[in-house]
């Protein structure tokens, strides 16, 4: 069992957008977008249960309050998650398609008003 994968039991639905709607904006766009490509390839029924896993570890690590480096910290709470998140998107990247992408970009639009920055590793 990998490090991320001893979280998915801190993994919900409910906990996950409770958390994205209060921390948004001091996330930033990044971890934002990775946890919603994250979310939307999970509920995918193409997503095997191996990548599931993975998944839901790296979104209950998101999730828990407790993790390497405290989310409220200025600056650098989020740091810890970001990688997490990216960490498990290049593990599971064959099962985020585009339209997976495409659902992500679409509530970004909704929630910042504009086009996430296509920059952005794992935008492509």
């Amino acid at each position: 069992m990998s490090d991320i994968e001893r979280y998915d039991d801190k993994y919900s639905e409910e906990g996950f957008w409770q958390k994205l709607g209060k921390f948004a904006l001091v996330a930033g766009k990044q971890v934002v977008e990775k946890a919603l490509m994250l979310y939307y390839a999970a509920r995918s029924p193409e997503t095997p249960t191996w990548a599931k896993t993975t998944i839901y570890g790296a979104l209950g690590y998101f999730i828990f309050p407790a993790d390497a480096i405290p989310d409220f910290i200025p600056a650098v709470g989020f740091a810890d998650d970001l990688g997490v998140l990216a960490a498990a998107i290049a593990t599971v990247a064959v099962y985020i398609t585009p339209a997976i992408r495409q659902q992500a970009k679409d509530k970004m639009t909704e929630w910042f008003g504009d086009e996430p920055d296509d920059t952005l590793p794992g935008s492509e």
